[in-house]
């Protein structure tokens, strides 16, 4: 099992990054809350989780900034009927923190509120999780990206693509979520939109 990836950061979106490690590039899956946190900085390191599908023995990468996200990652797709994919749009719409609080107050609604989580699975989300995550206090100081314009509804456009939406009901959204909000940083934009999915 591979642990982490350490290298140089070669190419970066909010669904994705590629990093070089000794002259191989690791195509790594990310959230957009590990997308915020990855620094203007070349040198990258990434906490990694990779599943393997058993049916064609495929194996993806799944990278996160902290172990805080990846443990939460790792979590929630021990629940039956959450998969990768909807463990880390869950990680796209909402931080870890904001996940362990839901679980331990109860709310339903907010992970309802995430693309492809009916009740049942957010209920069973809280069953299954509560009291297995602790709530982690408030990180300072954590900087996110100010990318404006074009840039970033295109990034955040390649998100919701990646994460498996329709481009025009993604570009809707998009819109939505930047009226009036030229100033947003792309994980935001992202955020909100999936609000709009």
């Amino acid at each position: 099992m591979i642990n982490h990836i350490e290298g140089r950061l070669l190419e970066k979106s909010p669904a994705h990054a590629v990093i070089d490690c000794n002259g191989v590039g690791y195509y790594i899956n990310i959230t957009g809350n590990t997308y915020s946190r990855i620094g203007p900085s070349e040198k990258c390191k990434l906490l990694t989780h990779v599943i393997t599908n058993q049916q064609d023995y495929s194996q993806n990468m799944y990278g996160f900034f902290d172990e805080n996200e990846r443990n939460t990652f790792r979590h929630l797709i021990s629940v039956s009927g959450v998969g990768a994919s909807t463990a880390r749009m869950v990680l796209s719409s909402l931080s870890p923190d904001e996940v362990q609080s839901a679980i331990s107050k109860g709310e339903v609604a907010t992970f309802r509120s995430i693309k492809g989580i009916g009740e049942k699975t957010a209920q069973r989300i809280i069953l299954d999780l509560s009291g297995k995550l602790a709530v982690s206090p408030p990180s300072f100081g954590e900087g996110s990206g100010t990318r404006l314009g074009n840039k970033t509804r295109e990034e955040a456009l390649m998100a919701l693509l990646t994460l498996g939406f329709a481009k025009n009901s993604s570009e809707k959204a998009i819109d939505k979520a930047l009226s009036g909000r030229n100033d947003m940083p792309v994980e935001q934009v992202v955020k909100e939109a999936l609000k709009n999915l």
